[in-house]
């Protein structure tokens, strides 16, 4: 039986064999070109490079693997299920905002740029202060609310209410949409995509008796209104959901207070 010292611990952020390495399998080299910040040393962001060997199948985020394991070990940035689900890698690739965990390689051209998502504090490197995002979006209430006695049983809704608010259902909070509107860089206030797109999956609720507190929050000078209709959210969102569609049928609500 194995003594204590004698257990081997993995080093999660050590190499593995989906690293790519030099050898036959390898389909072209990319230069990857990284804006880095370490708030130890740097007053100002700058830009590095890094030649990166891709291989059949490889991800942005592989080729940020690559970097981290085998080429300088202080690159930081966020990452978790990489399946696209958690939202945690959101980042600028080339001036656009996506998952770097989606991004495929074979997708993107010899010369990359990679940056941090834009109008949220940069901590180091590619990982932002989402602090403020999760503010906006606490402020809308993102929870169900409801009167009366507490049901014994779950509440049923019928398929076709369900499906009033499905698309909005499907956030995953990377907040690419938020950060790639021109109005929330300039407007550190504005709520963003992100937290209406989270208002209006219970706004839309038949089963959520919180519609008109939600309605009057967005009511708000920094609320809705802010919206300029530019549709970067809705191309930028990973998911597919219509985030520009979901703020206009927020904004009639309003209008009408119909629901």
């Amino acid at each position: 039986m194995a003594t204590a010292s004698e257990v081997s611990v993995p080093d999660l952020d050590a190499p593995t064999a989906s690293v790519p390495q030099p050898g036959p399998d390898i389909l072209r080299t990319v230069t990857l070109k990284v804006r880095r910040y370490l708030p130890e040393v740097d007053l100002e962001p700058h830009w590095e490079s890094y030649q990166v060997p891709v291989v059949h199948g490889d991800r942005l985020l592989d080729a940020l693997h690559y970097i981290k394991w085998e080429v300088d070990g202080s690159l930081t940035f966020r990452r978790s299920c990489a399946h696209g689900v958690c939202g945690s890698d959101a980042m600028r690739v080339n001036g656009a905002n996506k998952l770097a965990c989606k991004t495929l390689m074979k997708d993107l051209p010899d010369e990359i740029s990679v940056e941090p998502i834009k109008g949220l504090p940069v901590e180091k490197d590619l990982v932002v202060d989402m602090e403020p995002f999760f503010d906006a979006y606490r402020a809308v209430k993102p929870y169900l609310i409801t009167d009366g006695t507490e049901p014994t049983r779950e509440r049923l809704q019928a398929q076709s209410d369900r499906d009033r608010f499905d698309d909005t259902t499907k956030c995953i909070l990377c907040a690419a949409c938020t950060t790639s509107c021109p109005v929330y860089w300039n407007d550190g206030q504005y709520f963003g995509p992100a937290a209406l797109v989270n208002a209006h999956r219970f706004i839309f609720d038949s089963r959520d008796t919180g519609s008109e507190e939600r309605l009057e929050i967005l009511n708000e000078r920094e609320g809705v209104w802010r919206c300029r209709t530019t549709f970067n959210c809705t191309e930028a969102c990973p998911r597919g959901i219509p985030v520009t569609q979901a703020i206009q049928e927020v904004k009639r609500a309003l209008l009408f207070r119909r629901i």
